[in-house]
């Protein structure tokens, strides 16, 4: 950004470039937005709170428990077995979009096509920080 200085009284106007300013308050505006963020794409506690809020009103506690094997396994098998991962959130997630079966067993996990991916997102970010 430039502004331009005038001395009154004078007839004089100076140009005055302010790269550094500027350039400090960028960096520091991403410092403020990379504190927000976790490092290493860790879940916030909103995103875990909403997840638990999500699976308590879906059709996941049906088949799956929080310490229980049940059609499904238990989260906090499937806790153990993934590492809090931004790789292994999309994957799960994509897992819990469209179904599978034959990691935990041959009984397949139904589709849920209709939910979206940011709230299967939080879904799985919820079950991989049970441990």
């Amino acid at each position: 950004m430039k502004k331009l200085l005038v001395i009154p009284g004078m007839m004089l106007a100076l140009l005055l470039a302010t790269p550094a300013i500027n350039n400090a308050n960028a960096q520091s505006k991403a410092k403020k937005a990379a504190a927000k963020k976790p490092a290493g794409g860790k879940a916030t506690a909103a995103e875990i709170a909403a997840g638990k809020a999500l699976i308590a009103k879906s059709d996941c506690l049906s088949c799956h428990k929080t310490d229980v094997k049940l059609v499904g396994p238990a989260y906090i098998d499937v806790a153990k077995k993934y590492p809090a991962t931004p790789a292994n959130y999309a994957a799960l997630s994509k897992k819990v979009i469209d179904g599978g079966s034959g990691v935990w067993g041959q009984i397949p996990m139904s589709p849920h096509p209709s939910l979206a991916a940011a709230d299967a997102d939080k879904m799985v970010k919820y079950i991989l920080s049970l441990k």
